[in-house]
């Protein structure tokens, strides 16, 4: 590189993937608490025996752990 150009930089918390692992790491741990407090029966009954919130939450924190992690270990550079 030369002098007049500045140094390629990470763009931080305005790279896409930190936001959305933000946005669904959060819904996924309401989901997850929501799963482990407010589980009752007849919601067990509407889906056959399963607890829905505590899987689909389960599921979005690892999503969003995903993207942190390739935020963080693939950096994009801004020139």
């Amino acid at each position: 590189m030369t002098d007049d150009q500045p140094a390629p930089r990470k763009p931080g918390a305005f790279d896409i993937r930190v936001v959305i692992a933000g946005l669904i790491g959060f819904y996924g741990a309401v989901l997850t608490v929501m799963g482990l407090v407010v589980d009752t029966a007849a919601d067990r009954a509407k889906t056959g025996d399963v607890n829905a919130n505590l899987w689909a939450g389960v599921g979005m924190l690892v999503l969003a752990a995903a993207f942190a992690i390739s935020a963080r270990l693939r950096p994009v550079l801004v020139e």
